[in-house]
């Protein structure tokens, strides 16, 4: 009997030890709340490809109608190397102008820093209209250059506020604008606003200015030209679903017919004016253009994967 006591004792002297061991041990294990992590470094995707395809109901470059008020298909490949710092690129559009190119080509390069919320752009542009010819009319007059390929370089800010409003700025300058010999500097204002209420749907305009300057003589320009400066802006409405964004912009200039003909030797101005009528263009009145554009990095589909 009193073996029995002992042995109960001894058993119940065990159990309260292991019980005791047990929680000392659970209490040793490192709180999973307050653990302290290692960070992870950031993956860096040292390069990257944005392919961008765009259908416009007119190509309205800077307030001028770049195809004669007719449709147009775009598209680029923008080669983007260490998380989009540096950057080299080519984008293309069919385009109606007076010289009568097949195509518009742009090669761009630059560097795009970031600062948080601040985001740069410096580069450079270069504007190329390849197999365009002076237009001659049918009196033997000379209207255009026989080159109009120039250079642009570009200077970009903007603030974007919690992913809700970016703001911007921009400057372009060329010193040979459409080869006439012209400099030509356009600034803007841009911003853009992110609804609320729907995912993807925001609200963007611009306000921007061009100064130009003055042609030189030549063939095409027997006596200089003062190129008339003019306001340009734009206000639209976007919805971006996925990959895929539809826009619908309004866009206006406050150049005159006149002046509008002077930037762009209309040839149908030409012949308004050779009959009597003025030379005068409509490239540069009010226009809703509207747009269907399509846009895919290649690391998004796995082929650029970041390194860790």
């Amino acid at each position: 009997m009193a073996f029995d006591v002992v042995r109960s004792s001894i058993a119940g002297l065990t159990l309260s030890l292991a019980a005791f061991g047990g929680a000392a041990q659970a209490a040793d294990l490192p709180s999973r709340k307050g653990a302290s992590l290692t960070p992870i470094p950031p993956s860096i995707t040292w390069i990257d490809a944005a392919i961008s395809i765009k259908g416009v109901t007119d190509y309205n470059f800077r307030g001028i109608s770049q195809t004669d008020r007719k449709p147009a298909i775009q598209g680029g490949v923008e080669l983007q190397f260490y998380d989009n710092l540096f950057y080299v690129g080519v984008w293309g559009s069919n385009v109606d102008l007076a010289t009568n190119p097949p195509a518009e080509i742009d090669f761009t390069a630059g560097i795009r820093p970031k600062f948080g919320p601040v985001s740069f752009d410096f580069g450079v542009v270069q504007y190329y209209y390849p197999s365009e010819k002076r237009f001659v009319d049918s009196l033997g007059v000379i209207w255009t250059p026989r080159n109009t390929d120039f250079t642009e370089v570009v200077g970009k800010v903007s603030y974007n506020w919690d992913d809700k409003v970016v703001v911007g700025a921009n400057v372009f300058h060329a010193w040979d604008w459409l080869g006439t010999g012209a400099d030509g500097t356009y600034a803007s204002a841009t911003a853009k606003y992110n609804l609320p209420f729907v995912e993807g749907l925001s609200v963007s305009g611009e306000f921007g200015r061009y100064w130009l300057g003055t042609t030189n003589a030549n063939i095409a320009f027997p006596v200089p030209i003062r190129l008339p400066d003019y306001n340009y802006w734009n206000v639209g409405v976007s919805y971006t679903y996925k990959n895929l964004t539809a826009d619908v912009r309004y866009h206006d200039t406050n150049l005159s017919k006149t002046e509008c003909f002077t930037l762009t030797s209309d040839p149908r101005g030409i012949n308004r004016g050779n009959a009597g009528g003025g030379f005068t263009s409509n490239w540069c009145n009010p226009t809703v253009v509207g747009t269907l554009s399509f846009d895919i990095t290649a690391s998004s589909i796995g082929i650029f994967a970041p390194a860790k």
